[in-house]
């Protein structure tokens, strides 16, 4: 055996999704994440999931984030540091290649 060689390490999809919707939740303006149109995909994603969708396609992982911002702050500001802030997270604590980190805005909070 190559002294070298451990073995592998594997990293479940659902943790690559705790990690996205964590951070997302994290960015000022962020005020939630938002279930995914798709019935199904409602169905089998798990309650605390909702919202992200991660594919993990050749060690590159590829993101997809449904939210819901504050009226308060500039959409595309935030969408952007969103993007920066997941693709930084997956990179530095799993080490994986991220691909794309797409926002979908599905709905703005206005306050009364």
């Amino acid at each position: 055996m190559d002294e070298n060689n451990f073995g592998n390490t594997t990293i479940a999809q659902d943790v690559l999704v705790s990690i996205a919707r964590l951070t997302t939740l994290n960015v000022p303006g962020v005020k939630n994440t938002y279930p995914s149109p798709n019935r199904y995909e409602r169905v089998v994603t798990k309650p605390e999931n909702e919202g992200v969708r991660v594919v993990l396609k050749d060690n590159t992982v590829f993101v997809d984030i449904n939210v819901v911002l504050s009226s308060e702050l500039n959409v595309r500001i935030v969408s952007k540091e969103i993007q920066e802030k997941v693709s930084r997270a997956i990179s530095e604590m799993v080490g994986l290649e991220v691909g794309s980190v797409n926002i979908h805005v599905c709905d703005i909070l206005f306050e009364a």
